[in-house]
Order: structure tokens, then C-alpha cells, then sequence
């Protein structure tokens, strides 16, 4: 360390958007601990066997994802100090504690209706799963130790935020807290969803303005934007098919008929909203809040829809 960014003339750049969503990450703090999960433990006494099968399929891929970005998420963290963007480096610390929070939470609340036996199951037999999260986003991330170049950048930012986070983590998270909703059920789940809900939305933001910088900067990469969802796509359809796959019908009600629907719309605006940036002068990028304010759009629509 030669230079200190807190101690450089005019400070930190707080307007810039890693730092507006560092500051919105701090005022939306959460603990974990606080939630009340006494009446699911009850709800869930009360459901079917197939109803808390579903549940816990659903919440086992939840949960072994959230562990899975918390574990891979901190090359980025290196890589930002690589290219010497402290304050994207700030927000990716609040970003990796709130995966863990993430993590915790589910822990906290398989915990509270006595779900305790080994669940890998759910996951490991999943093969779109284990293509992105045993294979994909590990190697992904990893290439960001020994290459933090902006393409490397740009391919973990699709399957981490575009992919895991964007089509399968707040879609996922969408349709259950839905069906939790329709049948007036869990109502500690539907808490921890709208909050986790609230982190993953900044994280988008975050993973779009990442990859608008480097398009901005270098047009190339744009097609490596392209290419990578192109290829991940498939292991997130395989993932959702397979698991719909494991039960008859639908108990609750989560009209999974939607579903593709809904995570396909998401992800064509997302990269929309990366291709706009091509040929935009890059110091215009961080000031540029567009990537926060499709999440803001994305917000309410999602709560008008579940009749917020």
C-alpha cells in the first residue's frame, strides 16, 4: 500500500453508484436473529408430505447457493483492488456479508421446523445445478485470482449476478414468497424473502454497472456478455425442468407455467440495459444510475403483482 483512496484529495466519489448502493446497504441492515419463525414451525406441522417435500427442495437449493456466492464472491473483491476501485471494494464487502447473512438465514429457518437431515440430495443429483454451482461459477470466479482482466470480469458477473443471482435466485425467490402468500403460510419465510429480496437487487445493480463499465470501455465486450449467457442459459432451464420434475402437480400453487416467462423477461431487460451502454463515454458510468433504477422497477412490479 503507497496511497490511501480515503486520504486522497476530495475524498471518496460518494455519488458514484458502488457507493450510493453501499450506503443503501447500510440503511436496510438486517439481523438474521430478529426474524420469528414460531408460526412456520407450526404452518409447516400442518402441511403434506409432498407440501414440505416441495419446501424442502425449494429452500435446499436456496440454501446451498447462498453458501456457494458467499464462498465465491470474494476474487472479485481482489479483483477490484487490482484495478485500484476502492469504493467497488467497499460495496463488495457489505455485498459478501449479506450472503452470508443470506446463508445464515436459511440455516436459522430449516432449523425452526425441524428440517435436520442431510439434503444434498436436492441438490447434487440436479444437473443444471451442479453445472453452475459446482462447475461454473467456482471456475468462473477463480479465473479472477491469476487474470482480473475486464473480460474475465465480465464472464463471473454473468453467472454470478446475471445467472445465479438475476434467473434463478429472484425468480425462485418470486414464485415461492407468491405461493407462501396465496395460501397464507410461513410468514417468517416471506420476511427473510423481501429482505434478501432487497439484497440481491443491489446486487444486480452492482453486477449490470460492472459489466456496462467494461462495455463502455471496450465494445469486445459486449460480445462476451453474449456468449456467456448463451452458454450458462441452459444449465439455469435444465436446473428449473429437473426440479419441477420431482413432484406431481402443483401443491402450491406456484404456476411454474410463468416461470421461464418471467426470468427470460428479467434477463432481456438486464441486457438491454448493458448493451445501452456501448459507445458511452466511460466516465459517464458511474454516475449513470440505470442499473439502480431498473431494480427499483423491477421492485415494484414484483409488488404489485403480489398485490403490495
Amino acid at each position: 500500500m503507497t496511497a490511501f483512496s480515503t486520504l486522497r484529495a476530495g475524498g471518496l466519489t460518494w455519488d458514484a453508484l458502488p457507493l450510493r448502493l453501499f450506503d443503501k446497504g447500510n440503511a436496510k441492515f438486517w439481523n438474521p436473529r430478529d426474524l420469528d419463525f414460531d408460526q412456520d414451525a407450526k404452518d409447516w406441522a400442518a402441511l403434506s408430505d409432498e407440501q414440505r417435500f416441495v419446501a424442502t427442495m425449494l429452500c435446499a437449493q436456496f440454501a446451498g447457493g447462498e453458501e456457494s456466492v458467499t464462498h465465491e464472491i470474494q476474487p472479485f473483491i481482489a479483483a477490484m483492488r487490482a484495478e485500484g476501485r476502492f469504493g467497488d471494494e467497499l460495496y463488495l464487502t457489505q455485498f459478501c456479508l449479506e450472503e452470508a447473512k443470506h446463508t445464515q438465514v436459511f440455516r436459522l429457518w430449516l432449523d425452526a421446523v425441524g428440517v435436520d437431515g442431510d439434503l444434498h440430495a436436492h441438490v447434487e443429483n440436479n444437473p443444471g445445478y451442479r453445472a453452475i454451482f459446482y462447475d461454473e461459477l467456482p471456475t468462473a470466479l477463480g479465473r479472477l485470482v491469476d487474470d482480473p482482466s475486464p473480460e474475465n470480469q465480465v464472464r463471473a458477473s454473468v453467472v454470478y449476478n446475471h445467472v445465479v443471482e438475476g434467473v434463478l435466485a429472484l425468480t425462485g425467490y418470486f414464485v415461492w414468497n407468491r405461493a407462501c402468500r396465496a395460501h397464507r403460510i410461513l410468514p417468517g419465510m416471506q420476511q427473510l424473502i423481501r429482505h434478501i429480496g432487497d439484497d440481491e437487487r443491489r446486487h444486480m445493480a452492482w453486477g449490470t454497472f460492472t459489466c456496462r463499465r467494461h462495455v463502455a470501455a471496450d465494445d469486445r465486450n459486449w460480445d462476451v456478455v453474449k456468449e456467456q449467457m448463451h452458454a450458462l442459459l441452459p444449465h439455469a432451464i435444465a436446473q428449473i425442468e429437473w426440479t419441477t420434475r420431482q413432484f406431481d402437480g402443483d401443491p402450491f400453487e406456484l404456476r411454474l407455467g410463468g416461470v421461464m416467462d418471467y426470468a427470460a423477461g428479467h434477463a432481456m431487460r438486464r441486457l438491454r440495459a448493458i448493451e445501452a451502454a456501448r459507445g458511452m463515454p466511460v466516465d459517464r458510468i458511474d454516475l449513470d444510475y440505470s442499473p439502480e433504477r431498473l431494480e427499483e422497477e423491477f421492485r415494484a412490479e414484483d409488488e404489485q403483482a403480489l398485490g403490495d
